[in-house]
């Protein structure tokens, strides 16, 4: 009985922390697209380059935890993939058409 007890406070501990690792660097991939302040800087800037590796962070962590994760985990993984890869698209694109527009200028 104890010993059930023990397993289920570290499959519970193991979420959590799982869930926050995810979480830390969707956050990251945020402040890169610019879309919370940097804590450091206290500034909104975009940086594609930053965001791209979060992102691909995330994409390893994703196929790496492949069968190991409960199904919240893996449909918050999914999730959270999802969404930034299409604000990461969103901003890639804006960038683009405005290098697009400042060079006909």
């Amino acid at each position: 009985m104890l010993e059930s007890n023990l397993s289920k406070k570290n499959i519970k501990k193991d979420q959590e922390l799982f869930l926050y690792l995810i979480n830390t660097f969707q956050t990251s991939a945020w402040i890169a697209l610019g879309k919370l302040e940097n804590p450091m800087t206290q500034k909104t800037e975009i940086n594609l380059n930053q965001a791209s590796y979060y992102i691909d962070l995330l994409v390893m962590l994703q196929s790496k935890a492949m069968g190991n994760m409960s199904e919240y985990e893996e449909q918050m993984l999914i999730n959270t993939v999802s969404e930034l890869k299409m604000d990461f698209i969103q901003k890639k694109s804006i960038a683009n058409s405005s290098k697009v527009s400042g060079k006909k200028q």
